[in-house]
């Protein structure tokens, strides 16, 4: 827990700078006070990263036009969640439907307490329980290992600075520059297109180790990683098939796969590990015999006729 408070605090810190940054730029430019703009940004950054950290995962449902849900109206979603949560010291989280045949699923929430477990329409649809019981395995982990919260800070500021990235970019069209040329302008319109990359780079630091442990502790807490790969090779299908129609491409660390598509760029973007790669090291996982003895207890395995050894 102290490692992602860490984390937390370090992406709190960056997200004020580049405001800051920006803002000094902003402001010397429409103002010609680069003090102003900079005491401006950092207001402005303090209270955005307050409003995060409190109201992310509202955030996050309602870009991705989810809405919470009782286990009656989603039984087997509910029913596994109830089922896999203990296993991992978890009191069952709350659920949430997102109306799109999209196959995916996310956790979202700054702590256990606030934890929401989302799942599309789609992704019901397609997997079979022992498939769902995998990805589902996989989000619980997020929310066992802390992740949530970082992950839907960073996913919640990645949008909010793309926003005003883009609020800067229109400004510098209207906002005039008080006949200071076209220096100051360009250094505008350099501040609105790098202030999202550097959000996005925020994400990809923090997201894409934490999708391969969260998908070796689901794994390994159901015993079952073949569950897991197998959904992933049809989630991936899916996505590629039917990328999702609606929410912000900010948030798409959070879901087990990315479901927005894009250009070669957003592609080098990702902040999910390749799907083949995921897949291959659930599979090596199933074949380890060492990892299925842990599993299963000395019990694993055919029996051997005696007087002959299993080495």
């Amino acid at each position: 827990m102290g490692s992602v408070a860490a984390r937390t605090l370090a992406l709190f810190v960056a997200i004020i700078a580049i405001f800051v940054v920006a803002g000094g730029l902003l402001g010397e430019f429409l103002t010609h006070s680069y003090i102003l703009g900079l005491v401006s940004a950092l207001a402005i950054s303090l209270v955005m990263n307050l409003v995060s950290y409190f109201f992310c995962d509202r955030f996050v449902l309602w870009s991705s036009h989810a809405r919470i849900v009782t286990e009656a109206e989603v039984p087997r979603l509910g029913r596994i969640v109830r089922e896999l949560a203990p296993q991992f010291g978890l009191v069952s989280p709350r659920l949430a439907l997102i109306p799109t045949q999209t196959p995916n699923a996310f956790a979202t929430g700054r702590d256990e307490k606030h934890a929401v477990v989302a799942a599309t329409e789609g992704i019901l649809h397609m997997l079979n329980d022992r498939e769902l019981r995998g990805v589902l395995a996989h989000e619980l982990a997020h929310v066992k290992d802390h992740d949530i919260l970082l992950m839907t800070f960073a996913a919640t500021l990645a949008g909010a600075i793309s926003y005003a990235a883009q609020m800067v970019f229109i400004s510098s069209f209207f906002g005039g520059g008080n006949g200071r040329g076209n220096q100051n302008f360009l250094i505008v319109i350099l501040a609105a297109i790098t202030a999202p990359i550097a959000a996005m780079l925020l994400q990809l630091a923090i997201s894409r180790s934490r999708e391969s442990r969260a998908d070796e502790v689901g794994a390994q807490t159901i015993g079952d990683p073949n569950s897991l790969a197998d959904a992933l090779t049809k989630i991936e299908m899916g996505n590629r098939a039917q990328p999702m129609a609606f929410g912000s491409p900010a948030t798409s660390s959070l879901y087990i796969v990315n479901p927005f598509r894009g250009s070669w760029f957003a592609s080098l973007l990702s902040t999910h590990p390749p799907i083949a790669e995921r897949i291959e090291r659930l599979r090596n996982m199933q074949l380890d015999y060492s990892y299925r003895m842990r599993v299963a207890g000395p019990s694993f395995g055919p029996s051997v006729p005696k007087g002959i050894s299993r080495t």
